[in-house]
């Protein structure tokens, strides 16, 4: 009896799964790209934002102090006297003669 060589079988199966993982890597990889400068898009966005807020914090300040400076009675006097000539009653006022 004589043997009749046998014959190998192509793997085809395994190499399409091997051909399927390795495009699901590149995939992953892509997506991972994709993600990491969504990232850093938004950490910028943030850092920008951060700064944004501390100027419009200052500037809030800044509003909240000069409120308070119109409401003192500093201001109010040296309004009436620059812009309605007003002047107490005991003050004297030099004006410059015209020549």
């Amino acid at each position: 009896m004589s043997k009749k060589p046998k014959r190998r079988k192509k793997n085809h199966g395994a190499m399409g799964i091997g051909l399927l993982v390795v495009l699901f890597l590149m995939i992953m990889l892509v997506q991972i790209g994709r993600l990491n400068q969504k990232a850093a898009n938004l950490e910028e966005k943030k850092a920008d934002l951060e700064q944004q807020y501390q100027q419009e914090t200052e500037r809030a300040q800044n509003l909240e102090e000069y409120a308070a400076f119109v409401n003192s009675l500093e201001y109010i006097e040296e309004m009436a006297k620059s812009k309605l000539g007003l002047v107490y009653d005991n003050e004297i006022i030099f004006k410059e003669q015209e020549k």
